[in-house]
């Protein structure tokens, strides 16, 4: 049986399994933008998955540019868009 812990994405609280990293546990949840381009504007999702782009990064617990691929949820973390 697989234990659910909670956190946050851009205020909305969304669930996971235990174990799965933000990108994984986002995309999971249908949640596809992690981030937008500095000029345009343009959406970003996760790209390559094991850390070698920078598409997926985001603001964890108020420090900036972690690449969610690599990072495990853990319970209450307060993820966000990078501005």
């Amino acid at each position: 049986m697989t234990q659910e812990i909670s956190f946050s994405f851009n205020g909305s609280e969304f669930t996971c399994e235990a174990g799965q990293s933000i990108a994984a546990a986002l995309i999971a949840a249908d949640t596809r933008e992690l981030r937008t381009t500095r000029f345009g504007k343009e959406p970003r999702s996760i790209f390559c998955g094991i850390g070698v782009c920078f598409d997926c990064v985001v603001v964890i617990d108020g420090v900036a540019n972690q690449r969610s691929c690599l990072v495990e949820v853990k319970p209450g973390m307060k993820i966000e868009s990078t501005p």
